[in-house]
């Protein structure tokens, strides 16, 4: 994934998250920032939406962080 498509998902997660983008490193948890299970699924729907891509329920447990997100989007057919 290129790093302007990374910077964009960046985006997305803060603005959902309502965290500033320097508050999220690839790595921390989006749990150790107050998500819980149900803004995960907020996160997945924005994803789909912002991006046009399906992405199934069962990848929410690997997209805790940015990188499992980053994954899971590189997986998805039509990313």
């Amino acid at each position: 994934m290129n790093e302007g498509r990374r910077d964009e998902v960046k985006e997305l997660v803060c603005e959902l998250l309502e965290l500033d983008p320097s508050e999220v490193t690839d790595t921390s948890s989006f749990v150790d920032h107050g998500a819980d299970s149900l803004m995960l699924i907020e996160i997945l729907a924005g994803l789909e939406k912002r991006f046009d891509v399906v992405v199934a329920q069962s990848e929410v447990p690997r997209m805790v962080d940015l990188r499992g997100v980053y994954e899971v989007l590189e997986a998805t057919p039509g990313w």
